[in-house]
């Protein structure tokens, strides 16, 4: 697994944006989008060191918000993710979330589990920005 971004929650996407861009050096902002596969709406940073940092807002954050718990989760691209989920799982993870495309990533799927690490978040490999 190769890192990939940190999920962080909030209930107003924009207003982040603008308050992250005055404390860290933001290089490219990708537009908001809802997935209503992952019911929420998403936008992705990228930092001038490529750190990528995905905002999530929406019901499926809206709790995690209310407790001002914002790192929703770590992002980890991979080759295969059934196999993947498989090892994971085989490792003490479970499932929380069965594979599902992302529009944030051109459609490629993403899949939650529960791991020593807290909520991570698989995503299947692909290229770019978004890879």
């Amino acid at each position: 697994m190769k890192f990939h971004h940190f999920g962080i929650a909030t209930d107003d996407i924009e207003s982040l944006i603008l308050k992250l861009k005055k404390q860290i050096n933001i290089k490219e902002v990708s537009g908001i989008v809802y997935d209503s596969n992952q019911e929420a709406n998403l936008c992705m940073l990228t930092t001038n060191d490529n750190l990528k940092i995905e905002l999530i807002s929406g019901k499926v954050v809206q709790n995690l918000v209310r407790k001002r718990h914002f790192l929703y989760h770590t992002c980890f691209v991979v080759k295969d993710i059934d196999q993947k989920i498989a090892e994971l799982v085989a490792d003490g993870a479970f499932l929380v979330r069965e594979p599902r495309e992302a529009i944030l990533f051109d459609n490629r799927k993403v899949a939650f589990l529960m791991w020593d690490l807290g909520l991570i978040e698989i995503l299947e490999r692909g290229g770019g920005y978004k890879s």
